[in-house]
């Protein structure tokens, strides 16, 4: 019931973005991407919005979903990730966020930082260092870049390099860290390739690797 509750959370949420397109005084709006990815392990599923509150302001969100589920519904297994920040533009990219981290393993952590942001028609760069405030005193740093380079009208090439490194400074122990790799074709809205998830947990850095195809979306 957990499994199918947390899905339809997703899928609500998703159906609202997607019809949720338009910012005030921003046309067109960004792209929110949704990507499904069936490894060898597990389902994966990610959700990313990145926009301004309007095309004239200082102020934008960003958020990050990711849902991994078990293909044998083992509950302990699946794992949720939720990353819901504002931040404010210092100008030439830089900024400051304030936000909060939540995932199904250890709750609700509000987070400070600077981050970085880039974007053009090929490439995309977005790069956050956040700040634990919930007494645990992690730090974590979290990187998502992407290369889209045209090959002709219609079609491009698509890869992403997406990172987390959570580090506890209390104890100085690794927490929880990931490589993910994208590599595929683009062609309007859709994209389709092969995908890496590298994941490692706790501070004895257990590992468990993710591969197979995957289908994204740009609504």
């Amino acid at each position: 019931m957990f499994t199918i509750r947390i899905i339809l959370i997703i899928l609500t949420t998703t159906l609202f973005l997607a019809t949720s397109q338009k910012t005030s005084g921003q046309t067109p709006a960004p792209p929110i991407p949704v990507e499904f990815f069936a490894g060898n392990e597990n389902m994966y599923y990610q959700l990313v919005i990145k926009r301004p509150f309007s095309d004239t302001s200082d102020f934008s969100i960003f958020g990050l979903a990711t849902f991994t589920a078990d293909y044998d519904n083992e509950i302990i297994e699946n794992r949720l990730v939720t990353i819901a920040q504002v931040s404010y533009n210092l100008g030439k990219g830089f900024g400051v966020m304030a936000g909060a981290d939540m995932n199904s393993k250890v709750g609700f952590s509000p987070v400070i930082g600077p981050q970085h942001n880039y974007a053009s028609r090929t490439f995309l760069a977005v790069t956050v260092l956040s700040y634990f405030l919930n007494g645990d005193n992690d730090l974590k740093i979290f990187g998502l870049y992407e290369f889209k380079p045209s090959l002709t009208k219609k079609w491009s090439v698509y890869t992403r390099l997406q990172f987390i490194y959570n580090q506890n400074l209390s104890e100085n122990l690794h927490n929880r860290s990931y490589l993910y790799l994208r590599a595929g074709l683009k062609r309007n809205s859709m994209i389709i390739g092969v995908a890496a998830n590298l994941d490692h947990f706790g501070p004895e850095k257990v590992y468990q690797d993710n591969y197979g195809p995957f289908i994204r979306w740009e609504f």
